[in-house]
């Protein structure tokens, strides 16, 4: 019996061996494996592709699905290391029955071995035994061994290599997925930034506009506080200027309260003289003495209304400047038989006999008027003022006059621009100047124009520019083209008169936008 396990452990290790050789040897039709050593030759028939295996022999051919799945195909790929670990678990299972069914037979002896080992599922003929056999078996057990090592470590191998390449795969698609995230979040990143840029934009536009309209507030501000203290200004100078008509209409009921009281006593002296006179009637001597007293004393009383018919017989300061008045000072002057008009005469500027037309020296006085104003005059005749472009037509429609135009900077530097002719056109010609023959030390060249220009203020606009020069550079002047020149421009005061195009300038002078300190303007007779 111990002769038959032993039989049966050498027979499952050469089913085994079997097996392996099978595995090896897929690619022949009719497959044998032969083992020789000594004696002892072993010949293995293995079968053939689509025969079914010993088991499935032995069972009559029940099992055709297991057959299916346990044959060896040519082009079919290698069979999973779980599926053959399986067919050898099933192989295993067969030869144990085998070897029990041997173990009940009682052991026979070491000859049987061949007839045994025939009976082995899947052989035809396994081998033919001599001497020595069981020596033999050792031998095959060993080989079938050390082939199984070797198919094992391969099968191994094949399962490590499936293992990686799914853990490849796996890590492939987790890459693939972790890219396509990231792509993702790269275009929401981008998304974000491009409204963030947009934002930033949004607001610095809105900043921008925020700034300007600050400035434009401010400016606005400061425009509003200058144009409060030039309220303020003028209501001073409302003010004083109705002082100084309240004094001067107290001033003229003294003087006419004086002559009231002159006239009074002449009165009375007269009445006096009369009497005497009627008492003297008889004695011609005493008579003419008497009236010799009453004439003298009328002449006495009547000296100031003489004096003020001979003034106002004179056309203009030249006409008083040659009757020897030689005062700076306000005079009466018949501008028209039917009209007379005070004037500031300037008596010792350049000879004397000056009319003065225009004046500018402090600030005092607003220049920005309408056309009505500058027609008729305005100002203090003491202080600045312009004569009027009316009474200035009058004066030099009589005879030809010459201008002298004197300047004063904020340094005391003065100077002065001469022209030897001057003359004004009437209202309906808008006051046109003419002019002719300029000299003088205020530049070479004539910041007036010299071939003629009309007169324009803010209301109405007779210069030869589209931007109106009366509301942009201020005042009313001959301002042709807006020209070089505007001496009744804005005053400003020292610090504030550098940079100023709608100042007082005289171009050839100081330059466009240096505003000057003084101005006068002054006519006299050509022939004085």
């Amino acid at each position: 019996m111990m002769l038959g396990l032993h039989v049966g452990r050498r027979s499952l290790l050469l089913l085994t061996l079997l097996l392996v050789t099978v595995r090896r040897g897929e690619g022949d039709q009719q497959r044998f494996h032969q083992i020789q050593h000594g004696q002892c030759t072993y010949t293995f028939i293995l079968p053939e592709e689509g025969q079914a295996s010993c088991r499935e022999a032995r069972g009559g051919g029940s099992r055709t699905s297991q057959h299916d799945a346990n044959a060896i195909q040519r082009d079919a790929p290698p069979a999973e290391p779980s599926l053959k670990i399986q067919q050898l678990e099933s192989i295993m299972q067969n030869y144990t029955q085998w070897l029990l069914k041997v173990n009940q037979e009682g052991g026979q002896q070491a000859k049987g071995c061949s007839r045994n080992l025939q009976d082995v599922p899947g052989t035809s003929r396994m081998f033919q035994e001599a001497p020595g056999c069981s020596r033999k078996l050792q031998d095959i057990e060993s080989y079938v061994r050390e082939s199984m090592k070797t198919e094992m470590a391969h099968l191994q191998q094949s399962a490590m290599h499936n293992h990686t390449a799914a853990m490849l795969e796996m890590g492939t698609s987790l890459l693939s997925q972790t890219a396509e995230q990231t792509r993702k979040l790269t275009d929401v990143e981008t998304q974000v930034l491009n409204q963030t840029s947009r934002l930033e934009i949004q607001l610095l536009e809105n900043s921008l506009s925020t700034n300007k309209l600050e400035k434009q507030l401010m400016i606005q501000t400061t425009e509003i506080s200058k144009l409060h203290d030039k309220n303020s200004l003028l209501e001073r100078k409302m003010l004083e200027m109705e002082k100084q008509h309240a004094e001067e209409l107290e001033t003229l009921k003294q003087e006419k309260g004086s002559l009231q009281a002159l006239v009074g006593q002449q009165s009375g002296s007269i009445r006096q003289l009369e009497a005497q006179l009627s008492r003297a009637r008889g004695n011609g001597s005493a008579l003419q003495q008497v009236m010799g007293s009453v004439y003298s004393k009328q002449a006495g009383g009547s000296n100031q209304s003489g004096a003020a018919d001979e003034e106002k017989k004179f056309g203009d300061c030249a006409d008083l400047y040659k009757a020897g008045f030689h005062k700076n000072s306000v005079y009466s002057i018949q501008i028209n038989p039917q009209e007379t008009k005070k004037v500031y005469c300037d008596m010792e500027a350049a000879g004397g006999g000056w009319t003065v037309i225009q004046r500018r020296e402090d600030g005092s006085e607003d220049f920005q008027r309408t056309w009505k104003e500058y027609k008729l005059g305005f100002g203090s005749l003491l202080a600045e003022h312009w004569l009027g472009n009316e009474n200035v037509y009058q004066l030099t429609s009589r005879r030809q006059n010459v201008l002298r135009i004197e300047l004063t900077d904020w340094d005391g530097h003065q100077a002065f621009s001469l022209y030897d002719r001057f003359q004004i056109g009437n209202e309906k010609q808008n006051y046109r100047l003419f002019l002719k023959s300029h000299s003088g030390t205020a530049g070479k060249q004539s910041s007036l124009v010299i071939h003629g220009a009309d007169f324009s203020t803010k209301d109405q606009d007779n210069d030869n520019c589209s931007c109106k020069c009366a509301l942009m550079l201020t005042g009313g002047w001959w301002f042709d083209a807006c020209g070089p020149s505007n001496l009744n421009g804005l005053y400003f005061s020292r610090g504030q008169h550098l940079g100023k195009l709608n100042g007082i300038k005289w171009h050839y002078f100081k330059g466009p936008s240096y505003s000057l300190r003084g101005t006068a303007m002054m006519i006299r007779p050509l022939d004085f």
